[in-house]
């Protein structure tokens, strides 16, 4: 069963995203900002990081950033949730280092794909170049 660490301020959507992917077979811990998702992800090494992004003093991107930079962490797939759906938004996404980027309200069949796809990703490593 694959552990996935939610990093969410809000009470709400953390509760219900945490019990919708419980309910799809993930075993899920959570993080209230980017301090404590950056460092559960270091002491809890779950196999992927669901990140929002407006989290306060320190956002998603810097926490992807930092767990990325961290040779311990920087394999764990990092998905981008947030409720702002630009361009510039998934660029940034990708710039820090999250392997996806997904959109609120959170469609679950589309979410579950991707995290299906780097979890799998994960598993099997990088595609051969």
């Amino acid at each position: 069963m694959a552990r996935i660490l939610l990093v969410e301020d809000n009470e709400f959507n953390r509760d219900m995203l945490g019990r919708r992917l419980q309910r799809s077979g993930f075993t899920v811990s959570f993080a209230v900002d980017g301090p404590q998702g950056v460092a559960l992800t270091e002491s809890e090494m779950p196999d992927l990081v669901l990140m929002d992004i407006a989290l306060g003093e320190m956002d998603g991107w810097e926490a992807t950033r930092l767990i990325k930079a961290n040779p311990k962490t920087s394999k764990i797939p990092v998905i981008a949730l947030t409720a702002h759906a630009l361009a510039a938004d998934r660029e940034t996404s990708v710039q820090a280092g999250c392997a996806e980027y997904d959109t609120k309200p959170v469609d679950m069949p589309r979410l579950l794909e991707k995290i299906r796809r780097c979890l799998g990703q994960a598993q099997s490593g990088p595609p051969a170049a």
